[in-house]
């Protein structure tokens, strides 16, 4: 099982860095496989096996044994501190397990098994979400945009936008019908992946079919978040937001140059209603020459977390509690961009953050069409960490591009647009106006220091490292550890997200790239290549492949150290306990200080994806590792210089194909 788990890694899309041109790999073969026979206009097929069929029988996340957790640790922390440093943090780290942790880990464990529904790491990061006051923009909402359509007419604005509301509208509906097949991973799909096996296993009890997939190679992931991706919105509150959801909403959120439209979708039966209408009701906003919002409310969905439920309230107390009911209420948020995209990083910019004015950053998520047809999801973090909506992607990806509804020769019908699409007017006060104005300001200074920049290694890539028997993660994420070192000269805090969606309720958990064997590697390569023979720094990079290989198998079987300790913290604060020492040492806080922020995502729908960085020194690592060639996109801060990374991080990938191939470094 956990060959499996670990191969989930690629699927998890979390605040960790940017990703440039991923492409198909086994992980999400799973999301894009063949599916049922279409099951006409209203759903995008039709599963034999329920949606929910294997939830109520999903593994449960394990708490990790204490020990193991201390001992974890303390590997990753050895590669990041000098020997005194180590020793202190040893120390602290044994009196913790010996001690407050032993009461911490047991109750932990007391409470996880009083709550066998969820998992013990759920609420616990629901709340730290949640409670967050930063800005969702750049801290947390990440974006994927989409690939172009293959054929190029189709990727008309107006085209595209219609066809993937309705895209997604038929996947909402097949979604809450059941009929959207479930989230499965196969290891032998000639045998689990059949129509054979899914009408035998659908007659298995709910509460034992997880175990009649598993006898087959099969792994059914959770599925829990997913009903948070329809009408969905992030509501602002004093110290703590709130989620919320109204499935009873029929209608669709627009917004263009900074206002906000709403037309049904649904009909009142609860039909997809005509593509065509939609494709008329679109055109009208497309249409409409009003000059832009002079105060665009959607702005203050960018704001600090307290300042914007307090505004809310104003909003609330001006009037606005049924405009702002439509928001929340709507099915998804679609952003029309005026603007063309220029390159993949303008792409970038404009998706992950854009400018302020025209997004809903609260909304679950927004499909944002720019002027060329160019576009992507962002969405919010909190409600979930990515699964649901790759899978959501994959699937509008999939319908756009094979059965789009309408075509270039289409013609929108002929009906009252003025009447069917409400623009909505928000009751304005001076506060507000001002409040809006330094949110307009706040955003601008925030998004003004990001920086981006990107490479493309031509010359190697999964293919040859696949022959060599080294995983291809592994070297990407030494490239990025011998690229710092030969920038700065040291081996710092780094993070790559790996999915817990194996488990039930499972989010994710941290593979700490930076190791002693990775420090031993890159130490080799950059400071000392005279001194190793070709075989012998071939032999460092299967020590480090092997050992990466380790944590992120056990980092997907929930055998990670981060999500523990973290669980334990929390509840040492829920219990008003005095923070025990470990967690005041000053290790503690820099290994939690990711510099090296990264992730990796594989999908053929998807081309881009972007993160700020986590910290304001930091970089917000994006890669893909191709057959030939390996991608990098990366944020920053002035903190730091993106682009003399990028060089060392190509430096680093031409010495260690260069000794792949048996040559020295030069």
């Amino acid at each position: 099982m956990a060959n499996v788990l670990a191969v989930q890694t690629r699927i998890t899309l979390t605040k960790q860095g940017t990703i440039i041109n991923p492409t198909a790999s086994t992980a999400l073969r799973v999301a894009l496989r063949q599916y049922s026979t279409s099951d006409g206009k209203e759903h995008l097929h039709r599963s034999i096996v329920p949606t929910m069929h294997y939830q109520k029988s999903l593994p449960r996340l394990p708490v990790p044994k204490l020990e193991d957790t201390i001992r974890r640790y303390l590997a990753a922390q050895k590669p990041l501190l000098n020997d005194d440093q180590y020793s202190t943090t040893e120390k602290l780290a044994q009196s913790f397990q010996n001690g407050v942790g032993k009461q911490l880990h047991e109750e932990l464990v007391a409470q996880d098994k009083n709550n066998k529904h969820t998992s013990y790491i759920s609420a616990p990061w629901f709340d730290m979400y949640l409670s967050s006051r930063d800005s969702v923009v750049l801290n947390f909402n990440p974006f994927m945009s989409f690939n172009p359509d293959p054929k190029p007419e189709y990727n008309d604005q107006l085209l595209r936008a219609t066809n993937m509301v309705c895209s997604a509208v038929r996947f909402m509906k097949t979604l809450r019908a059941g009929l959207l097949e479930p989230e499965v991973f196969h290891l032998n799909p000639a045998k689990s992946d059949t129509d054979s096996f899914k009408k035998l296993i659908r007659w298995v009890p709910s509460s034992i079919s997880w175990f009649g997939a598993y006898l087959v190679n099969a792994y059914p992931l959770d599925m829990s978040q997913y009903f948070r991706l329809f009408n969905s919105t992030r509501i602002p509150k004093p110290k703590r937001d709130e989620l919320y959801t109204n499935d009873k909403g029929r209608h669709l959120m627009v917004m263009r140059k900074g206002h906000v439209y709403v037309f049904d979708v649904v009909d009142r039966d609860g039909n997809l209603v005509s593509p065509a209408e939609i494709q008329a009701h679109l055109k009208h906003i497309l249409s409409d020459t009003s000059p832009a919002s002079a105060f665009p409310v959607g702005v203050l969905t960018s704001e600090n977390r307290d300042v914007w439920a307090g505004l809310r309230e104003k909003l609330l107390a001006a009037g606005n509690g049924e405009t702002l009911g439509l928001v929340d209420s709507a099915l998804f948020c679609l952003s029309l961009d005026d603007e063309a995209m220029r390159d993949h990083i303008h792409i970038s910019h404009n998706m992950l953050h854009g400018d302020g004015l025209n997004r809903w950053y609260d909304k679950s998520f927004t499909i944002i069409l720019a002027k060329d047809g160019q576009a992507a999801i962002n969405f919010e973090h909190s409600w979930g960490d990515g699964v649901a909506v790759l899978r959501f992607q994959n699937e509008v990806f999939k319908d756009t591009t094979e059965k789009p509804m309408v075509g270039p020769g289409s013609q929108p019908a002929a009906v009252d647009s003025a009447s069917a699409v409400r623009r909505l007017d928000f009751k304005l006060d001076t506060a507000l106006e001002s409040g809006i104005a330094k949110a307009k300001e706040n955003f601008n200074a925030a998004v003004s220091k990001l920086k981006i920049d990107a490479i493309q290694f031509m010359k190697g890539g999964k293919n040859q490292l696949k022959k060599m028997k080294l995983s291809p993660d592994a070297i990407a994420q030494l490239s990025f550890q011998m690229g710092f070192m030969r920038q700065y000269g040291q081996t710092v805090a780094t993070y790559e997200s790996c999915s817990t969606a194996a488990f039930k309720h499972g989010r994710t958990e941290t593979i700490r790239p930076a190791t002693i064997h990775t420090k031993r590697c890159v130490e080799a390569f950059v400071q000392q290549p005279g001194k190793h023979s070709v075989a012998e720094l071939q032999g460092l990079l299967n020590e480090c492949s092997k050992y990466h290989g380790q944590l992120t198998k056990e980092a997907a079987m929930g055998q990670g150290f981060d999500r523990h300790l973290f669980a334990m913290r929390y509840l040492a604060n829920s219990k008003g306990m005095a923070l025990p020492d470990i967690y005041q040492d000053p290790a503690y806080a820099a290994i939690n200080h990711n510099i090296l922020s990264t992730s990796t995502l594989t999908s053929p729908a998807v081309s881009l994806g972007g993160f700020a960085p986590v910290v304001t020194d930091g970089f917000g690592v994006g890669y893909g590792v191709h057959d030939e060639w390996v991608g990098c996109n990366v944020s920053t801060y002035p903190a730091r210089n993106v682009h003399e990374f990028l060089q060392c991080v190509h430096k680093s990938l031409e010495d260690i194909f260069a000794v792949l191939e048996g040559k020295p470094i030069s």
